[in-house]
């Protein structure tokens, strides 16, 4: 199988949060009768255990906590210096708005932009992904993986919905304002609401904390 190279094996230490998420994916997969290549599904497990580091998905400002808006990603893959520069930025495009859609729908009824924006959005990502990559051999490993989300991508929302309902994490903006009071402050009161929605705050960021 195949690993996200910026999902080093070494940022994912709780083995008990990958074989949970490894579990729930596949079951929600065959619920949703959705076919995936196991490359694909390998890629998903690992993106979901790999963004339970809050820091890994929030971007940090003068202003505080935040998530970084699409079409501001989207300029800067623009924008790249590099060909490298921009797969990594196209990458965490797809990413971000594969997360969000699956995971923290509800968080976008507040927002100007809906779900079949960030649908729209991660599976355009990730098809120029396939495109970039089609010219190696081992590029056309990656372009079948990035292909793959790019065409199912509503159906892995789908998936990803399903994930999420088996956790307390289905509020993007509730978990980043607790995380933010928890960096400013070191609030124990932040700390026990983020430990009740399965999450445990750790130095520099919070990881999902499994039972």
């Amino acid at each position: 199988m195949m690993a996200p190279e910026h999902l080093d094996a070494n940022l994912i230490t709780d083995v008990n949060v990958k074989e949970f998420f490894r579990e729930s994916v596949t079951t929600a997969l065959s619920n949703q009768k959705v076919d995936a290549g196991e490359d694909t599904v390998y890629y998903i497990v690992n993106l979901l255990a790999y963004f339970t580091q809050a820091d890994k998905l929030f971007t940090h400002t003068a202003d505080g906590v935040t998530l970084q808006p699409l079409a501001l990603i989207y300029a800067e893959a623009v924008e790249a210096a590099s060909l490298e520069e921009r797969h990594q930025i196209l990458r965490r495009l797809g990413d971000v708005a594969l997360l969000i859609a699956g995971l923290f729908s509800s968080s976008l009824n507040r927002k100007l932009v809906d779900i079949d924006y960030y649908i729209a959005m991660g599976g355009t990502a990730y098809g120029y992904l396939c495109d970039l990559n089609r010219g190696t051999l081992r590029g056309k490993a990656f372009c079948a993986i990035f292909g793959e989300l790019s065409e199912k991508f509503q159906a892995f929302v789908d998936v990803l919905s399903e994930v999420g309902e088996k956790t307390p994490m289905n509020s993007c903006t509730d978990i980043m304002r607790l995380y933010e009071i928890w960096l400013r402050t070191g609030s124990r009161r932040a700390a026990e609401k983020l430990r009740s929605l399965g999450i445990e705050p750790a130095h520099g960021s919070i990881s999902y904390r499994h039972n």
